[in-house]
């Protein structure tokens, strides 16, 4: 007997969630019904697709199997309900973008504000996470990455460059030791990236200037900027997130810049939907725009 839609459709809520209950919230269904939806799928094809272990679910061969053809049955569902509609006009639906936190937090709530403004109907969701993110496993429809990524069927575009510089708080300044070139921060505390915890070279900022180890550390852009804020310290800030830290300024630019891109990456199966396609443009268009504004202001 072949798999019924909605079954499928749990299927791939376990799948991408790799929780029952994940799914359930994501579904808004109780968690029983979930694992009833699963072993009936099971039954069907009489072989596990899921392993359970303390983690949650993973698939097995024969999930992952699955979970190809699972993808393109909704992508084609979703080709016919965007050519059933018969509205090219406004965007509706849910999209969500993941990104990193510092293009989530200082970027996307004005771009994705300015977009759902012109769209009542769509619902944006934005996921700010210090890691890759899987758009095979539709973790997010889209992903604003720091680097191209060069595997997978994927779809990438070069959005904009952006620039980074040291910064500092201005009353650290006036209290702290003198900072006239770069070899003066081996007087300073310096905030940044926690090594080890780096998912993208293109964020590994202070082997730029021969710093090891942060003196304070974060996985997230937010938190070191916020340590730069208060007095903590030395950081590598992102240009366009200055306007949004009253009393943070930049330091030793002319002995110090760094430029880094975004980059819009999509899975290649959604290039045959207008909705994402037209989306997609206006997010691009928002961030480049976002990124001049911000930066002039520094």
């Amino acid at each position: 007997m072949a798999p019924q839609w909605d079954d499928l459709r749990v299927f791939l809520a376990v799948a991408r969630e790799e929780s029952l209950s994940a799914a359930g919230r994501r579904l808004n269904v109780d968690p029983a019904t979930v694992g009833r939806r699963v072993s009936r799928l099971e039954d069907a094809f009489d072989t596990p697709l899921f392993v359970k272990s303390p983690t949650g679910y993973a698939l097995t061969a024969a999930g992952q199997r699955l979970m190809s053809h699972a993808v393109r049955v909704e992508q084609s569902l979703e080709e016919a309900a965007e050519e059933l509609s018969g509205d090219p006009g406004g965007l509706s639906g849910q999209i969500r973008i993941g990104a990193p936190d510092g293009a989530a937090n200082y970027l996307l709530p004005q771009v994705c504000h300015k977009i759902a403004e012109g769209n009542p109907d769509l619902e944006i969701q934005i996921v700010a996470l210090p890691r890759v993110f899987s758009l095979s496993k539709r973790e997010a429809d889209m992903v604003v990455a720091v680097s191209p990524p060069t595997a997978g069927r994927l779809m990438v575009q070069k959005i904009t460059d952006y620039k980074l510089h040291l910064a500092a708080a201005r009353w650290y300044l006036r209290s702290a030791p003198p900072l006239e070139t770069l070899d003066d921060l081996k007087n300073h505390q310096i905030v940044g990236y926690i090594p080890d915890m780096i998912f993208d070279k293109e964020l590994d900022y202070l082997s730029e200037i021969g710093v090891e180890k942060p003196t304070i550390g974060s996985n997230s852009v937010s938190v070191q900027i916020n340590c730069v804020r208060i007095g903590g310290g030395v950081g590598i800030v992102h240009d366009f997130s200055i306007p949004f830290n009253r009393g943070v300024r930049k330091i030793l630019e002319d002995q110090f810049s760094l430029t880094r891109g975004f980059y819009l990456v999509r899975h290649e199966d959604d290039k045959r939907l207008e909705r994402m396609n037209r989306f997609s443009e206006a997010l691009c268009q928002g961030i480049r725009d976002e990124v001049t504004r911000l930066e002039a202001k520094t």
